[in-house]
């Protein structure tokens, strides 16, 4: 039997995305599935991974792509204007008041080790959604096989992000479609 999800308005999606992008220092991931699927319900996992594949299909952020169709799907076209709102305007605001901060206070240590630091949480909060989002999927090798090659290409050779994107993506297709054959 499927669960009866509540259905947001879009004062509601302007509340959600307001909140993952605030939480979301260093990266929306983690807090944007927290929120949509574990507490607010609006999505399953299979759904949540479902529409984060597509928005990284589109251009722009991953996230933000995910949260329009979020948006519109509960509340049309209000809900995705809503999504923007929520997800850019305060954070935008709050980046123009530490960029003006910043400048002022950027020589000193105290600060350089807090910015260490968050990139470490940032890192930690990263891998744990990777985790929590490939516990959803089918079980296969190849897949991570290729997320292997792709660390190893860019992370460890250092080579091009773009080089080793452009012969692991053709490759990767063709062997999802010989395997179909």
């Amino acid at each position: 039997m499927e669960e009866i999800r509540p259905r947001p308005s879009a004062f509601d999606i302007f509340l959600a995305f307001t909140h993952i992008s605030l939480a979301g220092f260093g990266g929306v991931h983690f807090w944007a599935r927290y929120v949509l699927v574990d507490r607010r319900r609006w999505l399953s996992d299979r759904e949540y991974v479902e529409l984060l594949a597509m928005g990284q299909l589109l251009p722009g952020p991953n996230v933000l792509n995910l949260g329009l169709m979020v948006g519109y799907r509960f509340a049309g076209v209000p809900g995705a204007l809503a999504c923007i709102a929520g997800f850019m305007g305060w954070p935008f605001a709050i980046v123009i008041g530490i960029a003006v901060l910043y400048a002022r206070v950027e020589h000193l240590p105290l600060v350089q080790h807090a910015l260490s630091g968050m990139s470490a949480a940032a890192v930690g909060l990263l891998i744990a959604n990777g985790i929590k989002m490939a516990s959803v999927l089918p079980r296969r090798w190849r897949p991570w096989l290729f997320a292997v090659l792709a660390f190893a290409g860019a992370g460890v050779l250092r080579w091009p992000l773009i080089g080793v994107l452009g012969i692991l993506a053709p490759l990767g297709v063709a062997v999802a479609w010989w395997e179909k054959r």
